[in-house]
């Protein structure tokens, strides 16, 4: 028997991949929330109350010292070619970056029910982009595969979201895996990268199943929640938690065929437990350092998913 994954998964043509008019049509889903609907305790001066940790800041200009300024603003490059004392001026963005760190490697390319781990985690990205995109936010996103890495700076606009959407729906991301050459690539190696160009205060979205978490790994989310608000969303199929009736399986991944054999109780016990301690271990990150976290099955709806998240606050 070859475990694959079911097609009846409603707007989805193909529960191995997405296209971009799938992605599209997901705008008015996408729009139906409110990424910021978690208010601070005070108010920003920009758009709308500052949500999670709050805005960055951008350099406005330099103007000359004043008595009370404070002697951390001071710019030392100007001063030093005027002779006089000059300080920074900065100005609060008006607008919060929104980034999508988008995990499409393999293990992403994986169901026996409902839709690929990929195809939700694409599907996540799209309502992501779009209620950004309806509420004046920035988006970006940091997409990465064993062959792929695309960075996308934040932008305001529909331009930006359709950026992401088409970089999500190339063939390439999905075909990729018939190479046998392709190595995993860690994913402390992308986060890493998202670290690099992320500015404080952003809301960033890590789509993933989370299969190999890592002591850096732990490290670097602990670093970038400083600074940043995060969303753990962790995608599985409904197998990866209990394993099938008792009988024996073929299943596929990506390019790799496998047999398993289910009957041994003591296995399906060690089976369910091993996913059992991932999980917890996904939790207590998010608990320790105030990730949020979310999951989402292949036989979910990531729709129903992060506007029941959102509207419960």
């Amino acid at each position: 028997m070859e475990v694959m994954p079911s097609s009846n998964v409603g707007a989805i043509s193909s529960p191995a991949r997405i296209e971009l008019e799938e992605m599209i049509g997901l705008k008015r889903a996408g729009e139906s929330f409110d990424l910021t609907t978690i208010r601070a305790r005070a108010i920003s001066s920009g758009g709308h109350l500052s949500p999670f940790k709050g805005r960055g800041v951008e350099f406005d200009e330099a103007r000359p010292y004043e008595s009370g300024d404070d002697l951390r603003t001071i710019d030392w490059r100007v001063t030093a070619r005027t002779g006089k004392p000059y300080t920074k001026v900065f100005r609060e963005e008006r607008d919060r970056p929104v980034i999508v760190w988008a995990d499409m490697r393999e293990p992403m390319l994986f169901a026996t029910q409902g839709v690929y781990k990929a195809v939700q985690a694409a599907r996540t990205a799209a309502l992501i982009a779009w209620s950004t995109v309806a509420h004046s936010d920035r988006f970006g996103g940091l997409i990465f595969s064993e062959t792929e890495h695309v960075e996308l700076r934040p932008r305001l606009g529909r331009k930006a979201a359709l950026h992401l959407l088409k970089v999500l729906s190339q063939e390439k991301i999905w075909s990729r895996g018939q190479s046998q050459d392709a190595k995993l690539q860690h994913a402390e190696h992308a986060l890493a990268r998202l670290m690099r160009v992320v500015r404080p205060g952003s809301l960033i979205f890590l789509l993933s199943d989370f299969r190999d978490l890592s002591l850096k790994f732990e490290t670097q989310l602990r670093q970038l929640a400083r600074h940043c608000d995060l969303f753990l969303v962790h995608f599985f199929d409904p197998v990866e938690k209990d394993l099938p009736p008792p009988g024996r399986y073929r299943v596929k991944l990506g390019t790799r065929t496998m047999a398993i054999d289910t009957d041994s109780p003591l296995i399906r016990q060690g089976y369910r437990k091993q996913f059992e301690q991932r999980q917890k271990k996904l939790r207590d990150i998010a608990r320790s350092v105030g990730i949020h976290f979310l999951e989402c099955s292949t036989t979910d709806d990531p729709r129903e998913l992060l506007a029941g998240w959102f509207e419960n606050r």
